[in-house]
């Protein structure tokens, strides 16, 4: 059986059927992957006079869709039944000219014809819908093993997986995860373009704090009015959503390092989340031409180092968005297929998502600290009555060993009483007969069961007497 192919060869075999575009890979090693692709029958490489080139065949274009190599087809084999001799007859007998025996016709099998077999996209579609969205395929190796990426990327090229819906696979822990989930609704909304003006006639306070700058945000004279007038047309539409604008604490172009983290140039704020912007200018790459002074320094100097590339400004822009929740992107840059201009309208959706799910958080925080104050709550009125309970039991405790001391003194006492019946009279038995009524007296109160028993009154706890109770719940409060 042959093995399946891996992530490398199948990324050969999706860029052959692409058309072999250029550019696409740093050197000619991808050659040997078609060579072993021939080999197993996916391609057909041709190198007619001096040209490379390469073409897929049926089980390559099979592979691509289903993820697995076409079934062999079983040849079939006709045998010849064995003719049983006929016996001659004689033609004197007959009368009519010998002839030569007949030959029977070989009876012809009908082909037996192919059930309709379901591609591996609609097994895997069914599979999720039964499931209810998501699977997970355990994760072998070996020849036999199944290549889930490709079954996955094949239902995506399949054209069945419905409009609103989108199919998800990745490694995790238990094997490979597939997910077949709803599209959200604010990637299917139809967004309303954003006008860019063509001149800056009455410029937004931010607008104008950025032309003082020396240069503004740091780009160059080519592109500073229209970074200028993608701000306005920012800025404008965040003004009618009812949002706020503010300048920001960057001035002049962000260090490279620290294109995705520096401080913004201006931000907006909506629903308490602000967002912050960076205008970035993009830069063009070419090959330095080293001078004679670099040649000869890094002859003489061993640390000296000649840069590889030249960078030059470009007249492309990147705008870069910061802070919150990202859910579309977090950067967006001219193209040879969409400008700025065009992906205004995803930037002010952006800036009305991350608002949105920091208000839900804040709904969310909220309700959240409501049930565990709730919570810390029912624990202190808990902890009160487990103290109160276990208040009460110690004073019984207390009565129980003050009843068990009482007796044994009264024991002790009546010990006593015949001891002093025996004096003579005189001082002697008269301090004795004083002290006995005081032990009497102090007998009295002494023994609880001389009152009748009562609950006794719970004094109110201190902080430290109800933190046993508490089960790790701090008595300042359900943050402390």
């Amino acid at each position: 059986m042959k093995q399946q192919l891996n992530e490398r060869q199948l990324s050969v075999l999706q860029w052959v059927e692409q058309g072999c575009l250029d550019g696409v890979w740093e050197t000619s090693s991808y050659k040997i992957s078609c060579q072993a692709l021939q080999n197993r029958g996916l391609l057909k490489v041709s190198k007619r006079q001096g040209q490379w080139s390469a073409t897929l065949t049926s089980a390559g274009r099979h592979y691509l869709q289903h993820g697995n190599y076409p079934p062999a087809q079983p040849q079939a084999r006709l045998t010849t039944p064995v003719q049983k001799p006929t016996p001659a007859v004689p033609a004197e007998s007959t009368g009519i000219a010998a002839a030569e025996p007949a030959v029977p016709a070989v009876p012809r099998k009908t082909p037996q014809a192919w059930q309709t077999r379901k591609t591996v996209a609609e097994q895997l579609l069914e599979e999720l819908a039964e499931a209810g969205g998501r699977i997970i395929k355990n994760s072998t190796r070996g020849p036999n093993a199944v290549n889930w990426p490709a079954r996955v990327s094949a239902a995506r090229r399949s054209g069945r997986i419905p409009k609103t819906k989108e199919l998800y696979g990745g490694w995790c822990r238990e094997g490979y995860e597939i997910r077949l989930m709803d599209i959200p609704a604010w990637r299917l909304a139809v967004l309303e373009p954003i006008p860019v003006p063509a001149r800056l006639t009455q410029p937004h306070a931010v607008v104008r704090a950025l032309q003082s700058q020396s240069p503004p945000m740091g780009l160059t004279k080519a592109v500073q009015a229209r970074a200028l007038r993608l701000v306005q047309a920012l800025i404008t539409a965040a003004q009618r959503r009812g949002h706020s604008s503010k300048i920001g604490a960057t001035r002049g172009a962000p260090l490279p390092h620290r294109r995705r983290s520096a401080p913004s140039h201006f931000t907006i704020t909506t629903k308490g989340q602000e967002c912050g912007f960076l205008i970035i200018q993009e830069q063009d790459r070419s090959e330095h031409t080293p001078t004679e002074k670099e040649l000869a320094e890094a002859k003489k100097y061993s640390w000296v180092k000649i840069p590889r590339f030249d960078y030059t400004p470009a007249d492309r822009l990147r705008i870069t968005v910061s802070g919150g929740q990202p859910h579309r992107a977090s950067e967006w840059a001219d193209t040879t297929d969409r400008t700025l201009e065009d992906q205004l309208a995803e930037i002010a959706q952006e800036v009305d998502l991350r608002g949105e799910a920091a208000e839900r958080k804040r709904l969310a925080d909220l309700e959240a600290a409501k049930q565990k104050r709730l919570r810390w709550e029912a624990a202190i009125q808990q902890a009160r009555a487990e103290h109160a309970e276990a208040y009460r039991v110690k004073h019984f405790e207390a009565q129980e060993e003050a009843w068990r001391r009482a007796t044994r003194l009264a024991e002790y006492l009546s010990a006593v009483r015949l001891q002093v019946g025996a004096l003579p009279t005189g001082q002697v038995k008269a301090e004795t007969e004083a002290w006995t009524a005081w032990a009497d007296a102090h007998l009295e109160r002494l023994n609880p069961l001389n009152a009748p028993p009562r609950l006794p009154k719970v004094p109110e706890p201190r902080a430290e007497d109800l933190k046993p109770f508490l089960h790790g719940w701090s008595p300042y409060g359900p943050n402390s």
